[in-house]
């Protein structure tokens, strides 16, 4: 076997005991009927797992099948449409967990590797390259979802809710979406900003954060910016798209602005943004430090609203 080979190999052998393969049952007409499938992945030794909202929402009832193919009945502890995040829980013994790793680390054209049931075909695994970090995805039910990996590492029908892990076996990502008839462009949920999420969701069973409206993308920025505004960070959000009639659009922020920081804290990444916009900023005045048109530094004032 080839060192790359072996690389791969090791990776998945770390993580291929934590990934589930996920049935859901639906009641019709008083009886259940299959609903789907996808994938997740326990991240704690009591039963504790991750997977995708869209792939548990409506559940009557949840079959979760391990790699050894013993099958547990699952339960749901909370779910996030906005962030298409949901925790369940299996009982039954103690269990493998992923190592959740830190992808505030991760870098464009890093080596990934996805882990899932696409199709039905369980524990099938893909791998690819980081193709661009802090990404906001529109979901086909109109959701808008930030901090997103995009790869082009092949996901397919399945996959959805199961993990990506780096080459060290850690997962980094939550695999939520693919665009269809597109290749080489798949999807998935910063693990920083699902630790975030299922923290939320384990003691209180839903999460609460403010809305602004935006779509965003992270990107480093120019030396000279640096240099004539004499700032201490190297990255921000540029702003891709704005809602309509959201707090953003009211406060009269443009497609291009650059988002440096929110009440004078530098936000580098969607997750630092995500964090800051807590619920107790809701209805709440926050000033949004901006450079515009690459040429003029402005603050911004915006109300964020409830999600």
């Amino acid at each position: 076997m080839d060192n790359f080979s072996k690389l791969i190999y090791n990776a998945v052998n770390k993580a291929k005991n934590a990934v589930v393969k996920i049935d859901v049952q639906k009641k019709k007409d008083g009886k259940l009927q299959s609903g789907g499938s996808g994938s997740g992945f326990i991240f704690s030794s009591d039963g504790l797992f991750l997977t995708n909202s869209h792939v548990i929402h409506g559940a009557d009832k949840l079959t979760v099948t391990l790699l050894d193919g013993t099958k547990e009945e699952g339960f749901v502890v909370g779910e996030d449409p906005d962030a298409d995040l949901a925790v369940g829980k299996i009982y039954g013994g103690n269990f493998t967990p992923a190592s959740l790793g830190d992808s505030s680390k991760l870098n464009i054209g890093q080596w990934v590797i996805a882990i899932g049931n696409p199709l039905g075909y369980q524990h099938s695994v893909t791998a690819g390259v980081v193709s661009a970090l802090g990404r906001s995805l529109r979901t086909q039910s109109g959701r808008l979802i930030d901090s997103v990996i995009q790869s082009d590492a092949a996901l397919n029908p399945g996959n959805s809710g199961g993990p990506m892990i780096d080459t060290s076996g850690e997962v980094v990502g939550v695999n939520t979406a693919i665009i269809a008839r597109a290749q080489g462009l798949s999807f998935s949920i910063d693990i920083n900003l699902a630790k975030d999420i299922a923290g939320q969701l384990i003691r209180h069973g839903k999460v609460e954060k403010a809305f602004l409206g935006v779509l965003i993308q992270e990107i480093d920025l120019h030396p000279r910016l640096i240099n004539f505004y004499r700032l201490e960070s190297t990255r921000g959000l540029m702003v891709t798209k704005i809602e309509r009639d959201s707090p953003a659009f009211r406060a009269d922020l443009l497609e291009g602005d650059i988002i440096l920081q929110l009440d004078g804290e530098d936000i580098t990444s969607s997750t630092d943004l995500f964090r800051k916009l807590s619920h107790e900023k809701v209805d709440k005045q926050v000033k949004l430090t901006i450079v515009r048109n690459y040429r003029t530094l402005k603050e911004v004032e915006v109300v964020p609203l409830k999600r």
